[in-house]
């Protein structure tokens, strides 16, 4: 018996009767070498995290733009706390924690530079619209190697398609992430705004710390555990305590995800982008040689939104600058 066997054979042993064993995934869309040591679970947590789109991750926004102090989320420190939560949830209730944690870590690799204001931007200009987890489907399936994808897992690809919007995840695993994703980003985004001066800890009304307690880890705990003891045949929370989880996400888009002090460079990161997808469709010589080919099979408009939704923020504001901001003769020699 291999190693991989034998890690199924405890799947067999040891999850509930809810959860998917790695033995009775979908597969993948193209027929791929069997690994002797790991799961096909494993095996996409590990493409996810050795893929490009994963690593940019750490120079995208989370909610302050391109923040200067060490201590700020990026997009990458918000997907590992997702990770956490997701895993915890899935051990507790005996289900497959390998493919909670592949869901998980591929769940924002669609996410576009300056967090959701270059979603909300592409989602305007793009035709047929822009969503982050349609785009994380693509980025796995098509644009990471070469155009070759990774090759996920269905139930891993499903996961990232359904950890926002209407459509439920068609697994347990997979229906876990819209609740960690939720417990992860609202009590760090609490936490940069008290960091950041945007949010006093004061503030929070009394009566939401009452249910889900004080401080920043009492309140993940508290979700946490609610989650857990209410998903004996489907993933829930409580009326009380999910209810105060909304009541703060509500509270946190009223003081700070549309506070003028935290989004006062927004409109800039807007209108950078639209210019860029403006100037990409109409010269696409400007785009790199992999999304010239992706333009000869979707269209330029297509190629230009996949080139900026990959761009860190920094990396953004670089292409805009080399292309809209003109430069000084003595600047050009020595360039």
């Amino acid at each position: 018996m291999v190693i991989r066997e034998r890690y199924e054979a405890n799947e067999r042993q040891m999850l509930s009767k809810n959860a998917l064993l790695s033995e009775n995934s979908k597969g993948r869309r193209r027929p791929d070498e069997v690994c002797e040591v790991r799961t096909c679970f494993q095996q996409d947590i590990d493409r996810i995290i050795h893929s490009k789109a994963f690593r940019r991750l750490k120079h995208k926004t989370q909610v302050f733009l391109s923040p200067e102090g060490d201590h700020y989320r990026t997009r990458l420190t918000h997907v590992l706390e997702v990770n956490r939560i997701a895993r915890t949830i899935a051990r507790a209730l005996r289900l497959n924690e390998d493919l909670a944690e592949a869901i998980a870590l591929g769940h924002d690799l669609g996410h576009t530079p300056f967090g959701h204001a270059g979603e909300f931007t592409l989602n305007g200009i793009v035709p047929g619209g822009f969503t982050h987890n349609g785009q994380g489907v693509r980025v796995v399936e098509k644009l990471e190697r070469d155009g070759r994808g990774l090759n996920l897992c269905a139930e891993v690809i499903d996961g990232i398609a359904c950890h926002t919007g209407k459509k439920a995840a068609g697994t347990l695993e997979g229906r876990i992430l819209p609740f960690a994703d939720k417990i992860a980003y609202i009590n760090h985004d609490i936490d940069d705004a008290v960091r950041a001066g945007v949010l006093g800890a004061e503030e929070i009304p009394q009566r939401l710390s009452a249910v889900l307690g004080d401080g920043y880890s009492e309140r993940i705990n508290t979700m946490v555990r609610d989650v857990i003891e209410n998903s004996a045949e489907e993933i829930s929370m409580s009326e009380e305590v999910g209810g105060a989880m909304l009541e703060l996400r509500s509270f946190m888009f009223g003081r700070v995800y549309s506070n003028p002090l935290a989004k006062s460079e927004e409109s800039k990161a807007k209108v950078m982008l639209t210019e860029l997808y403006g100037q990409y469709v109409k010269r696409p010589e400007l785009l790199p040689p992999e999304y010239l080919r992706l333009a000869e099979e979707d269209g330029t408009g297509r190629a230009a939104c996949d080139y900026i939704a990959g761009m860190t923020d920094k990396f953004a504001v670089r292409q805009f600058s080399e292309i809209f901001i003109p430069l000084g003769w003595e600047q050009r020699t020595l360039i």
